[in-house]
């Protein structure tokens, strides 16, 4: 008698297929599973490659080229400058402009982020007690912050005017002197800092609040119920939540204050006697402040604003790795 062998059957599933077809569908390209998504990944990585390239990779390049040889108008045109290595590096440093620009930067930088960050954070905290008219006048305090620079600059040039200005009528109505705000070196850095500063605090308000909602009010409340005023729960509970909303803010206001030209220049244009210059003012007056521009030296002061803005940043990254992992 003879005996039948039989041949396993692959299984399927209720539908009748095999597990190999579920796990490897066929793609109506003929490409395979995995290159199809390898090529769909650079796909919609591709736009934001091109982007960085074209405004960020290449300009710096562009820079740190100019920075690093003798361009005159000629050169500039023809593009054979010759290559000059740290020289423009060194004529910045060697230059008398550079130690009152380095220390006005500095002032101007750290002082508009201090009052900018403690008055954001104290209205930020006021207008989280939800009262009457608290979204009206949110949205009151955002208007310097949506105006353009040159209209505010402007605004702040006729209001610190030392003839006809406003603040001096209302000095004048209280029995000060006039101050030569915008004309004096003794006030011509510090008209810069108030304006800047009335520009800033809306940018501060807007994310700082945006952190008080993301805090529960529970904590607030059992606090309460263990008698914690309000220092103590500002203290213990509002500031310590929101250090990484704050390290954030301080940043991009850091990188921003850096960079700031347009109300300086609009209002002093760096000067008295170059009394309100900064690194960003002498930049530009450098390459196009005079009439034989200087463009590898003022490439050499842009790129100390970006080594400065990239150290803070780096600084800040390592901090944010620091207490993830703690």
């Amino acid at each position: 008698m003879s005996q039948t062998t039989q041949v396993p059957r692959p299984r399927t599933d209720s539908k009748g297929a095999a597990p190999e077809a579920r796990r490897r569908p066929a793609s109506p390209l003929g490409v395979p599973p995995g290159e199809a998504r390898g090529r769909a990944a650079w796909a919609f990585l591709a736009p934001v490659t091109l982007y960085l390239v074209l405004f960020y990779a290449y300009p710096l390049y562009r820079n740190l080229d100019l920075s690093l040889r003798h361009y005159t108008v000629r050169s500039f045109v023809q593009g054979d400058a010759p290559f000059t290595g740290l020289a423009n590096y060194r004529t910045v440093f060697d230059d008398p402009t550079f130690a009152p620009a380095l220390l006005h930067t500095v002032v101007f930088t750290g002082v508009c982020l201090v009052f900018q960050y403690s008055i954001g954070l104290v209205l930020a905290v006021f207008f989280n007690q939800h009262f009457r008219l608290s979204a009206t006048l949110r949205a009151l305090f955002l208007v310097p912050w949506l105006l353009p620079l040159i209209v505010s600059a402007s605004t702040w040039s006729w209001m610190l005017n030392s003839d006809s200005g406003i603040v001096n009528a209302v000095l004048h109505a209280i029995g000060i002197g006039p101050v030569n705000w915008l004309t004096s070196p003794s006030w011509s850095l510090t008209s810069v800092i108030i304006a800047n500063i009335w520009i800033g605090v809306p940018f501060n308000l807007v994310v700082l609040y945006s952190g008080l909602q993301s805090i529960p009010g529970s904590l607030y409340e059992a606090a309460a119920l263990d008698g914690a005023g309000p220092w103590r729960r500002f203290w213990s509970i509002t500031f310590p939540l929101l250090r990484p909303v704050s390290a954030i803010t301080l940043l991009l206001g850091l990188v921003y204050t850096l960079k700031v030209f347009d109300i300086i220049w609009i209002m002093t244009k760096g000067g008295p006697a170059d009394s309100s210059t900064t690194f960003a003012t002498w930049s530009y007056q450098l390459g196009f402040g005079n009439l034989l521009p200087a463009f590898g030296p003022g490439a050499a002061v842009g790129n100390l604003l970006v080594v400065a803005a990239l150290v803070f940043g780096l600084v800040y990254v390592r901090v944010q790795r620091k207490q993830a992992l703690s």
